[in-house]
């Protein structure tokens, strides 16, 4: 099974990499983009077939590993 976990700060943090990449695009004469935000995807592939022990398991992966729950919200998507 496969897995997409997304990784975000959380509104109201500081996004230093999201306002360098809004500064690039406005270089760039993309004038119209605004309030950048920069996040990270994981890929995982997954043994087995239960959805929900996989959605467990991914879960503690995000709250032990990929994601500081502090600044970061996450996101699952089995595929």
């Amino acid at each position: 099974m496969k897995a997409r976990v997304t990784v975000t700060l959380k509104n109201g943090v500081l996004d230093p990499q999201g306002k360098a990449i809004e500064g690039a695009l406005h270089a760039l004469d993309f004038g119209g983009v605004g309030g950048v935000r920069q996040g990270k995807v994981f890929d995982i592939e997954l043994e087995g077939t239960d959805t929900a022990k996989a959605r467990t398991d991914l879960q503690a992966m995000c709250e032990k590993l990929l994601a500081n729950t502090v600044i970061e919200n996450y996101a699952i998507e089995l595929m």
